[in-house]
C-alpha cells in the first residue's frame, strides 16, 4: 500500500470516528435534554396530585370543592401515567422484550375504543372531530389490539395538541385485501401547525421534540412517535407523514393483518320486526344496507313520536315490533336515554337497544336504569351490527344484567388468589353464578387442592399470576404435568395484573387457556364464564 493510500485510509478512519462522536455527543445532548424535560413533565403532574389531595383534604366537608379536586387528580394522574408508560415502553423495545400478542379482535371495538378516548380532548379544544369509515371487508381480525390502539391514539393525541383551538381532525379507516391478509389503512389530517421538513427527518428519533415557543406549553416525552415507528414496523407495517408549517399535518399507517372469515348470526332475527329511531342519514343509510342485505324486517323514524306512532299502528295492525334501536340522533333533540325511559313504561316487553359512539361505563348505570338492555358501540360494521342485535334479542323484555343467562349451578370453580380484596371481588362476581367456588391463597395452596380433588372435581381455575410460596405460572405448569385424567382439560385463566403481551404468551406456554387482566372486565369475565356452562 502506497504512502497516499495509507494517508487516504487513515482519513477515511478519522472521518468515520469523528462522525460516531459526533453522534454520541448529539444523543447525549438529546437524553440530557429529555431528562430535563422529564424532570419538568413528572413533576407538574405530581405537583396537581399532591396539592390537589392536600386541598380535598382541608376541605373534606364540601363536596364541590372534593369533587373538583378529584377529577383535577384524575386528568394529572392519567397524564403521568402516559409519561410512564413511554418511557416503559421504549426500554422494553430497545431491550428487546418487547412481544406482540396475535389475538382475534373486533375492528368495531378498537375503533370504538379510540374514538372514546380522544373524543375528550377534541371537545375540550372545540376541535371538529370527522371519522369516516372506506371499504371494510373483514371485521374479525388477528393482531395485537392494544398496540394498534396506542398507535392510533397517540396519532390522534398528536393532531389534537398541536391543531389550535377550534380546528379540524378528519380520521379515515379503509382496508385494502391482499392475497392472504388485508391491509388496515388509518389516516389522521389536521389543520394544525404542522413541522418543518426539518424536524419531518427527526420525528422519529427519541428523545425529540419540537423546540418552538409556540407550543413550549405542550408535555411530553418525545418518545411517542418513535415508539409508534417501531411498533408499526414490528407489525410489518409502514407508516408514512406528509406536512407543511401552518396547513397542518396527514399521516396514514398501513399494517397488514390475518383476517377472520364474515360469520354471522341471524337465526334470532329472522322472524323479528325492528324498530329503528336515528336522524342522522349517514347511518341511517348504513342501517338499510345492513339490514335489508340480511333480509330483515324493519322501519326507520326519526323522532320520538314517530316511533310511538309507528309502534301503535304495529300493535293495531297486530305485527308488533320486537325491539326499538335508539340511535346517535332524535330529531327532535330529546334524549336517547330519556325516549328510552318513555318507551319502557309504554311497552314494557319491548326490547331496547341503544347505539351510540359514547363511552358505556361512563352511560352504564343512567342507560339500564331506563330500559336500555344492550349497547352496540359506534362504529359499527355488518357483523358487529347484526350479531349485536341477534344477541341482544335472545334476552330482550326487561332489565339488563350482564350476568342474565350465565348458570353455573352444579359447577366448581376454584379461585387462586394472594390479595385479599380481590379474592372478594372475584368470589361475589361467582356468587352471582351459582358456582361453587374454593379458594387458595397462593400457587402451592392451589396446586395441593387440585390434586387433593377427585378427577373432574373442577370446571374453571381462576389463577393470580404473583403470589407467595408459589406463582401461578409454576401452579399451572405442575396442574398440566399432574398424572390424573382432568389434568390436561380443566381450563386455568390467569386473572392478574400482568397484562403486557409476553405476560399472556408466558402464561399460554405455562398451560393457561386464557388471561383476564385486572382491573377485571365484567363483560370478559362473563364470557369466559359461559365456556363451561
Amino acid at each position: 500500500m502506497t504512502m497516499q493510500n495509507e494517508l487516504e485510509a487513515l482519513r477515511l478512519e478519522n472521518e468515520e470516528l469523528r462522525r460516531q462522536l459526533q453522534e454520541a455527543q448529539d444523543e447525549n445532548r438529546a437524553k440530557e435534554t429529555f431528562l430535563s424535560n422529564m424532570s419538568h413533565d413528572i413533576r407538574t403532574p405530581m405537583n396537581a396530585i399532591v396539592g390537589m389531595t392536600a386541598l380535598a383534604k382541608k376541605h373534606i366537608d364540601e363536596k364541590a370543592r372534593v369533587t373538583d379536586a378529584l377529577a383535577k387528580i384524575e386528568v394529572a394522574s392519567g397524564h403521568l401515567l402516559s409519561l410512564i408508560n413511554d418511557v416503559l415502553d421504549m426500554s422494553r423495545i430497545n431491550s428487546g422484550r418487547m412481544q406482540l400478542s396475535d389475538q382475534l379482535f373486533s375492528l368495531s371495538d378498537l375503533l370504538h375504543d379510540v374514538l372514546t378516548i380522544v373524543r375528550p380532548q377534541a371537545e375540550q379544544k372545540k376541535h371538529a372531530l370527522r371519522f369516516d369509515v372506506g371499504d371494510i371487508l373483514y371485521e374479525g381480525l388477528y393482531g395485537d389490539p392494544l398496540r394498534l390502539r396506542q398507535i392510533y391514539v397517540n396519532i390522534v393525541n398528536n393532531a389534537v395538541k398541536y391543531t389550535p383551538e377550534g380546528g379540524q381532525i378528519d380520521l379515515t379507516v379503509r382496508q385494502e385485501e391482499t392475497a392472504d391478509r388485508c391491509v388496515l389503512i388509518f389516516e389522521c389530517r389536521d389543520n394544525g401547525i404542522g413541522m418543518t421538513q426539518e424536524f419531518l427527518q427527526r420525528i422519529f428519533l427519541p428523545f425529540e421534540r419540537v423546540n418552538s415557543s409556540t407550543i413550549s406549553k405542550i408535555e411530553g416525552t418525545g418518545l411517542g412517535m418513535s415508539i409508534v415507528k417501531k411498533l408499526v414496523e414490528a407489525m410489518g407495517g409502514e407508516i408514512a407523514l406528509d406536512s407543511q408549517v401552518g396547513q397542518g399535518t396527514h399521516v396514514v399507517i398501513r399494517t397488514p393483518l390475518a383476517y377472520e372469515k364474515l360469520q354471522l348470526n341471524t337465526r334470532t332475527l329472522e322472524s323479528k320486526r325492528l324498530l329503528i329511531l336515528e336522524a342522522d342519514q349517514a347511518i341511517q343509510a348504513v342501517y338499510r344496507r345492513y339490514l335489508t342485505e340480511a333480509g330483515l324486517r324493519y322501519t326507520v323514524v326519526t323522532s320520538a313520536p314517530e316511533a310511538l306512532d309507528a309502534l301503535t299502528d304495529g300493535d293495531y295492525q297486530g305485527q308488533p315490533y320486537d325491539a326499538a334501536l335508539i340511535g346517535q340522533r332524535v330529531e327532535d333533540a330529546t334524549s336517547a336515554l330519556d325516549v328510552a325511559s318513555y318507551l319502557r313504561k309504554s311497552y314494557p316487553h319491548l326490547g331496547l337497544i341503544l347505539i351510540s359512539d359514547a363511552h358505556w361505563p361512563d352511560i352504564e348505570y343512567a342507560a339500564t336504569r331506563s330500559g336500555i338492555e344492550h349497547f352496540i358501540p359506534i362504529p359499527f360494521f355488518r357483523k358487529s351490527l347484526l350479531n349485536g342485535l341477534s344477541e341482544a334479542l335472545q334476552h330482550s323484555g326487561g332489565q339488563s344484567d350482564p350476568f342474565a343467562g350465565v348458570n353455573l349451578q352444579g359447577k366448581r370453580v376454584l379461585l387462586v388468589e394472594d390479595n385479599e380484596i380481590n379474592r372478594e371481588i372475584a368470589g361475589e362476581l361467582l356468587s352471582l353464578t351459582g358456582a361453587a367456588v374454593d379458594m387458595a391463597v397462593n400457587g402451592q395452596e392451589g396446586l395441593d387442592r387440585f390434586l387433593a380433588s377427585e378427577n373432574g372435581w373442577y370446571d374453571l381455575i381462576l389463577m393470580d399470576i404473583q403470589m407467595p410460596v408459589m406463582d401461578g405460572y409454576t401452579a399451572a405448569g405442575q396442574i398440566r404435568q399432574a398424572d390424573r385424567p382432568d389434568a390436561a382439560a380443566v381450563p386455568i385463566i390467569a386473572m392478574t395484573a400482568n397484562a403486557f403481551a409476553e405476560d399472556i404468551a408466558r402464561a399460554r406456554r405455562a398451560g393457561m387457556n386464557g388471561h383476564i387482566a385486572k382491573p377485571i372486565d365484567i363483560n370478559l369475565f362473563i364470557q369466559v364464564l359461559r365456556q363451561i356452562q
